[in-house]
This record gives structure tokens, sequence and C-alpha cells, in this order.
């Protein structure tokens, strides 16, 4: 049982970056699908969360309107599509399956399974 994330590196701001995350040895459509983030001295985050039972979406304010989220349930995978990315948006990205997109302003989160965590490093 795994998460495997991708899709980091760096790019300059006002760039985009599409995070993927594939998950292997359970079916990642069990659970709502959330990306979380981590800023060098800062606590984790919760970027974005969806769940593909019904389309709900969750973003955090700081991303809204930049950031979207989806899956492909054939492919057993999410995604993070990162748009008019800012040099604050620099951070270790992880994505995670969990029960509750409710949960994700939760400073800790009950997560079933964390990704590894790709970095997006934004310059100015």
């Amino acid at each position: 049982v795994q998460l495997q994330a991708s899709g980091g590196g760096l790019v300059q701001a006002g760039g985009s970056l599409r995070l993927s995350c594939a998950a292997s040895g359970f079916t990642f459509d069990d659970y709502v699908k959330g990306w979380f983030r981590q800023a060098p001295g800062k606590k984790r985050e919760g970027v974005a969360c969806i769940n593909s039972s019904d389309g709900s979406t969750w973003y955090a304010g700081v991303v809204q309107g930049r950031f979207t989220i989806s899956s492909d349930s054939a492919k057993n995978t999410e995604y993070l599509q990162m748009n008019s990315l800012k040099p604050e948006d620099t951070a270790v990205y992880y994505c995670a399956a969990l029960y509750d997109c409710n949960v994700m302003m939760v400073d800790s989160p009950y997560i079933e399974v964390w990704g590894q965590g790709t970095l997006v490093t934004v310059s100015s």
C-alpha cells in the first residue's frame, strides 16, 4: 500500500507545474484524496482535497483560483495542477488518502496513507 508523488521541480514565479500521485496496493477511490504541503520552518498545511464520489472539492484560501485538484479512477491517480505559482508556494508537497475533506484544516488530521513528498521550488 503506497502513494507515489511526482512532478515537483524548479519553476519561475508565474509558472505552472502539475503534480501526480499514483496509488498502488489499494483503490484510491475508496478514500477522499488530498494534497498537503510543508514549507521550510513551517507546519504542514492542507492545500486541496477531492471526493471522487460526488466531485466535491476543497481548497485552502491561499491557493483558491490558482490550483486545481483532479483524479483519474482508471489510473488510480490524483493530480494537482498549480498555476500562477508564487515563491510562497515553495514547499514539499504530500499526497494523501483520507476519509473526510473536512479535516484538511485540522492540525494533525488522521491520514490513512501518506505519499513520500515531492519538492516544489518557485523562484522569484
